[in-house]
């Protein structure tokens, strides 16, 4: 089984890639935090994390100055944190759990 789950991390700065006022589970409330998006795989035998992502909010896609300075490429762009795990765990599933046969 395939799990996605976010997190948050709490921050007291501005710098770190993607931190801004959002909410968070973590403190339940609207907070200066980082969101990461975590997919992890589970059998009956164990569980392992098999991605991550760095959610990364509208205001810092539309600040491209500011992701270079905190190393995001270029390439990266919003996307809503229901639409992004889709894609990235859909490539990472078969990485870690090839077919049968």
């Amino acid at each position: 089984m395939l799990i996605i789950d976010d997190t948050g991390f709490i921050k007291k700065g501005t710098t770190s890639a993607g931190v801004s006022r959002q909410y968070t589970g973590t403190s339940e409330k609207i907070d200066n935090c980082q969101i990461g998006v975590f997919a992890a795989y589970t059998t009956g035998h164990g569980r392992a994390v098999v991605d991550r992502e760095l959610y990364l909010p509208k205001s810092w896609a539309k600040d491209r100055e500011r992701c270079r300075e905190a190393k995001i490429p270029d390439e990266r762009t919003f996307a809503t944190k229901g639409s992004g795990p889709g894609a990235w765990s859909a490539a990472a599933l078969p990485r870690v759990c090839p077919p049968p046969g």
